[in-house]
């Protein structure tokens, strides 16, 4: 067997933070434990198989810049499975405990239907075997519904029904790999569910269609016994201008609206808060407070740019307070920290993809244990209870839970003549006590 481009890279170590080691994690001690779990339990990373193995380095305006063995062309099969190779030992160096995919990308396009469910499992049988001698077990998979052409008007929501029973046949398929390999989740992710123009599109036809989708899968879910999530990856636009699930409330609504909302959650993504004109810390809070948070995928775009860049992370504050609410929600559960997050161009070297892990994970860890920190001296959520103190009279929950009317309440103001004045946030002092901790 050829070797592979990570196979002579050592796995990486914890060796602190005084580690002068490129290629060593200084702030992800896996066996740490914080609040009773070890950090490996409470962060549950996973590599993006789509843009660590398949992700080539061409864009809009460039060509390909990364080359792999696989890519060589040749027999697709056994490209799929060198491909498989490589990613396995990529598993070990980085030793961490999860992996994602695409169904297109373990396995290649076939000239039917037939044919491409046929090789994906062919090839999920093989990363069964894969798994077997090998610590990294999958935390989801999810369909590839965007890239063919026959997707350009959607999945799920497109005009031709045939796409639609074309897209439903993929992701039950897709199910059954995912309860087969043990998933822990399962992914849908509408690159394309939305729309260019409503000249002519049928709004509530295609909202219509997308719910009768999702109330399928779900139902599929409980048919075959998956104990695993189904989670709705929000993202507002780009490819398509209008998308509808755009972010978590316009998700959560949708659920609603179809029944679904105890039966989905969703798996949130920085770059895609940011193209929502939001942050990856209020998705987040706004999902915890729906009671819909699910997991992440990690990564940050360039807010100079107005595309999903998919960079690999670094900023220390963002990550801490996005740490913070993952703590205050309990957990990310089933879910995990997936690096939906790719190298740049000009990183070609399979070291690169290595390097960029390492400091993702770093930075998840650091701010993890800041955020863990901060609830821990309590000083944050002090002052947060104190500005909302007020509310925690009789008078003012009776406000609260409907036992005083509106006319009460007015009668009650008057009465007493009351007479607020304006009190401070206490932001700077606030955001202070945040950037001491860092």
């Amino acid at each position: 067997m050829t070797k592979t481009i990570f196979e002579d890279l050592p796995t990486v170590r914890f060796e602190g933070e005084a580690s002068e080691n490129e290629l060593a994690y200084r702030w992800y001690d896996a066996d740490r434990v914080v609040s009773g779990k070890p950090l490996s339990e409470h962060l549950r990373f996973a590599v993006a198989y789509w843009h660590s193995l398949a992700m080539n380095g061409s864009d809009p305006f460039g060509a390909a810049t990364i080359h792999r063995p696989w890519m060589a062309g040749g027999d697709p099969m056994a490209a799929a499975k060198a491909k498989a190779d490589a990613a396995f030992d990529l598993f070990r160096v980085l030793d961490l405990p999860f992996y994602t995919f695409h169904d297109r990308d373990i396995a290649p396009e076939g000239d039917s239907l037939k044919e491409s469910l046929a090789n994906f499992h062919e090839m999920a049988e093989y990363l069964g075997r894969k798994m077997e001698g090998s610590k990294a077990k999958l935390l989801w998979c999810t369909a590839n519904l965007f890239s063919h052409p026959r997707f350009m008007a959607g999945a799920a929501t497109n005009p031709d029904p045939e796409i639609f029973a074309y897209s439903a046949t993929t992701v039950k398929h897709c199910m059954d790999v995912t309860k087969a390999l043990g998933g822990a989740n399962y992914v849908l992710w509408g690159g394309r569910e939305g729309y260019e123009t409503l000249l002519n599109t049928d709004l509530k036809q295609e909202i219509q269609q997308l719910g009768r989708f999702l109330t399928l899968v779900v139902e599929y879910k409980h048919k075959i016994g998956f104990e695993g999530q189904i989670l709705v990856e929000p993202k507002p636009k780009e490819p398509t201008a209008h998308q509808y699930d755009f972010d978590t409330a316009t998700v959560y609504g949708f659920l609603k609206q179809f029944g679904l909302e105890n039966e989905v959650r969703v798996n949130l993504e920085a770059n895609h808060a940011l193209l929502a004109g939001h942050t990856f810390e209020h998705e987040i809070a706004t999902a915890a407070s729906l009671g819909i948070l699910g997991s992440l995928d990690i990564n940050r775009g360039d807010p100079l740019l107005g595309w999903d860049t998919d960079q690999f992370p670094n900023d220390l504050q963002s990550m801490t307070m996005s740490m913070y609410h993952v703590i205050k929600a309990g957990g990310l559960g089933k879910g995990g920290c997936n690096f939906d997050a790719k190298v740049r161009r000009q990183s070609f070297e399979g070291e690169d993809v290595v390097a960029a892990h390492v400091g993702g994970v770093d930075l998840c860890a650091r701010g993890f244990l800041l955020a863990a920190g901060l609830i821990e001296a309590g000083k944050y959520d002090q002052v947060v209870a104190k500005r909302y103190a007020g509310w925690q009279t009789p008078e003012a929950q009776a406000m609260l839970n409907g036992s005083m009317p509106l006319e009460a309440i007015a009668a009650k103001a008057e009465a007493e003549g009351i007479d607020p004045k304006p009190r401070s946030g206490r932001q700077e002092q606030i955001e202070n006590l945040l950037m001491r901790s860092l």
